[in-house]
């Protein structure tokens, strides 16, 4: 168990788990292309894929940055996407 934890896996690992969720959601009720595409940018948060990208193509994306795109993403999926207007009319 030698691991520690910090805050920036905790992120990594919450925003990636809430991007394989919406991804399954719009796979379930709007289309498949939306939901593969959240899958597809789930990996760049999830910690073993993130490590698969540095090892195979040596290159991360910085915290910040994360960050940035992490709200880009969530505004779009609550304000412009099909799913945003399923959970406004639920």
């Amino acid at each position: 168990m030698g691991k520690n934890v910090n805050l920036e896996s905790i992120f990594n690992w919450a925003f990636g788990v809430l991007l394989v969720a919406i991804g399954v959601l719009n796979l379930l009720l709007v289309h498949p292309v939306p939901g593969i595409a959240y899958f597809l940018l789930a990996c760049i948060y999830l910690p073993p894929a993130s490590f698969l990208l540095r090892k195979w193509f040596d290159f991360t994306v910085p915290l910040l940055l994360k960050i940035l795109f992490g709200l880009v993403i969530l505004l779009f999926t609550l304000g412009v996407s099909d799913l945003g207007d399923m959970l406004d009319k639920w």
